[in-house]
């Protein structure tokens, strides 16, 4: 068990931050709700959340260190233990699994000497598996502190890590220029990104994400004919908006079905639903 309680900050150190803290608790109206930002501004201090920073994080809003640190465990954007400059996060989540997300994972933990969470012994890159990150047509992603690497493979993945590594400009594929986990904590503390066109740095949309707006808009795919086209859909009466119900294909030439706008609408044929074949139990419960 630690010593408790935990060490205080440096007198410089706690003087710098408890300026900033006071600065993220007249945000909120109840002190309290500060507690998540103030949970980022002491990881941005020492990399991960320390007892110090629990301690510190209690004392500012009167909480007791348990009930913080409940949120700070909670909550997987918080470390637990120190953790390197380059939090390097493969989305293994559905579809960047199976378009290469897996792969790329399994290779870096084996390049790297490292498993999940952990960090190489040069101090400069924590691997980690992450969810969903909304970047589906840009898959397999891996991410380095939030900023996105799209389209990734296993080499383009060792390379990246390796320029890390070396200390070498590394350059999002889009978003912000890349800064350090410290860095990253600060601004999600409720801080101001200083670095000059950080803030103006953006990434629209894929091409697979408008190419699938311009579908539900009715609009023709980008290079191909006006036969795949997707009409949008209709009432049930197959005239909402003039345009008639969608086609059973998607093609116009064909004819939606009576009785409903869309054929992907109409009930389909389950194990359910078909006698010859029904799912479950054919009795009551009981009998």
């Amino acid at each position: 068990m630690p010593a408790l309680p935990a060490p205080d900050y440096p007198v410089d150190v706690r003087a710098r931050l408890e300026a900033d803290a006071k600065e993220v608790i007249a945000r909120y109206p109840g002190a309290r709700s500060a507690l998540l930002p103030l949970l980022h501004l002491v990881q941005a201090e020492e990399g991960h959340v320390t007892r110090t920073g629990i301690r510190f994080c209690a004392e500012l809003l009167d909480l007791t260190t348990a009930e913080v640190t409940a949120v700070s465990t909670f909550y997987s954007m918080y470390r637990r233990k120190a953790s390197g400059d380059y939090q390097v996060g493969v989305c293994t989540n559905t579809l960047c699994a199976v378009m290469g997300g897996d792969a790329i994972f399994e290779d870096l933990k084996e390049y790297l000497g490292v498993g999940n969470g952990e960090t190489t012994e040069d101090g400069a890159v924590t691997l980690e598996h992450i969810e969903c990150n909304a970047a589906c047509d840009f898959a397999p992603v891996v991410m380095v502190n939030w900023e996105f690497f799209d389209n990734q493979t296993p080499r383009s993945a060792r390379q990246l890590v390796d320029d890390l590594r070396a200390g070498r400009s590394v350059e999002p594929t889009r978003g912000a220029p890349l800064c350090t986990f410290k860095d990253t904590a600060r601004m999600l503390a409720g801080f101001p990104d200083e670095r000059p066109g950080a803030v103006e740095a953006t990434g629209g949309a894929g091409a697979a994400s408008l190419i699938g707006l311009r579908l539900a808009k009715g609009e023709a795919v980008p290079g191909r004919g006006a036969d795949h086209v997707i009409a949008p859909r209709a009432t049930t009466d197959g005239a909402s908006d003039g345009t008639g119900g969608e086609p059973p294909s998607g093609h116009p030439a064909d004819e939606p079905p009576a009785g409903h706008p869309s054929s992907h609408d109409a009930p389909q044929q389950t194990s359910a639903s078909d006698d010859q074949h029904p799912a479950g139990p054919t009795a009551e419960e009981g009998e």
